[in-house]
């Protein structure tokens, strides 16, 4: 279990990274609008959601927490809410603050950009896992499907913005 929550723990760091990095790439590209700030912003709370689920989780490998069960469930709920909902909510604003000024600004084809949006919106309506379980099955969609998009997305950013009057 340390080395799983160790290697939760250590994918914090890219995360952060593609953070701020993406959110730089935006200002360069002419995003003057919050679209920068909410993917850097969200990122960070990702990574910082995730990150502390990770080390929640290798405290619970330890032995000697594990002789009180009423710990150990406390902090079971922990590691979900800060590696479920809330890594996840905050992914979404990652994914959204990149995908609505793409969007805006032609950065990203459309039809990318959309499907950044809709990513982002199932990943903020994961928040309703907290009301009913059933929305638990947003946790991985939206974490997998925004994963994979913001990979797709940053390798497809420009690096620096066409000039829609030139042909």
């Amino acid at each position: 279990m340390q080395a799983a929550a160790t290697g939760t723990f250590a994918s914090s760091v890219p995360l952060a990274i593609y953070a701020a990095t993406v959110s730089a790439r935006l200002r360069q590209l002419g995003v003057t609008a919050p679209g920068a700030t909410i993917a850097l912003v969200g990122g960070a709370l990702a990574a910082a959601g995730i990150g502390l689920s990770g080390l929640i989780t290798w405290a619970l490998s330890r032995p000697e927490l594990a002789v009180d069960p009423t710990l150990v469930h406390a902090l079971y709920y922990l590691v979900f809410l800060t590696g479920g909902p809330g890594h996840i909510v905050a992914l979404g604003l990652l994914v959204a603050g990149v995908a609505v000024p793409s969007l805006v600004l032609g950065l990203l084809p459309r039809s990318v950009a959309w499907a950044g949006l809709v990513i982002a919106a199932i990943a903020e309506l994961s928040f309703l896992t907290l009301l009913w379980w059933g929305f638990s099955v947003l946790l991985p969609v939206a974490r997998f499907s925004g994963l994979i998009w913001l990979i797709v997305a940053g390798a497809m950013l420009p690096l620096r913005r066409r000039n829609r009057g030139a042909q």
